[in-house]
């Protein structure tokens, strides 16, 4: 069985998995198991009300699973994915309301652009909920080797995708008035900013 074969099982079975996204290594569990998402918060060190995003394999994909998402969600969803932006977009029918106990009405969204293993490990599941393969508050993990040691020991499965952009996603919120830019990363917040707005005219 490949490693991506393995990891796939795993996280089919409730596992959870180091696997390579588009910006960082991430830790990842299925993302329709609220069981799984505790592990991971468990494994993690992570406060259980801290929000936490989920990775689509497609924008058809996210789109079926949220089907509520307001249509200004839906035009930037759109026009920045897939690529290295999590967006925070109204969540009406509190579905994964497990992600976001704070705010179940609000939900953080990624459809990442994948190529290699951890592609084929997302377009197996088809969503997963995943954060940075790191500890609280320490440096993202750019290659396998700068995954921590507790963070491997933790996952059932670990799937190396070679050397990765380093940058974290751009997170913005879209559930106010006007966009807001939530944490800068991979994605410039200017480019993002500019192709919301060509998409809304």
């Amino acid at each position: 069985m490949s490693r991506a074969g393995e990891a796939i099982e795993v996280l089919r079975a409730g596992g959870l998995a180091v696997v390579p996204t588009d910006t960082v290594y991430g830790l990842a569990a299925r993302g329709d198991s609220e069981e799984a998402a505790h592990v991971l918060y468990a494994a993690k060190g992570r406060d259980p009300a801290q929000p936490t995003a989920l990775l689509f394999a497609s924008v058809e994909a996210l789109l079926t699973r949220v089907p509520e998402l307001p249509q200004d969600g839906v035009t930037a969803v759109r026009a920045l994915m897939p690529g290295p932006v999590t967006l925070v977009v109204a969540n009406p029918a509190r579905r994964f309301a497990w992600l976001n106990l704070r705010r179940p009405d609000a939900l953080g969204v990624r459809v990442p652009a994948l190529g290699g293993p951890g592609r084929d490990v997302l377009e197996a599941l088809g969503v997963l909920v995943a954060t940075s393969a790191n500890l609280p508050g320490g440096p993202d993990p750019r290659r396998l080797g700068d995954v921590p040691d507790e963070i491997r020991a933790a996952a059932d499965a670990v799937l190396d995708g070679g050397e990765l952009a380093g940058a974290p996603s751009t997170v913005i919120d879209l559930t106010g008035p006007e966009p807001v830019i939530l944490r800068e990363g991979a994605l410039p917040p200017g480019e993002a900013l500019a192709r919301l707005d060509s998409a809304r005219r």
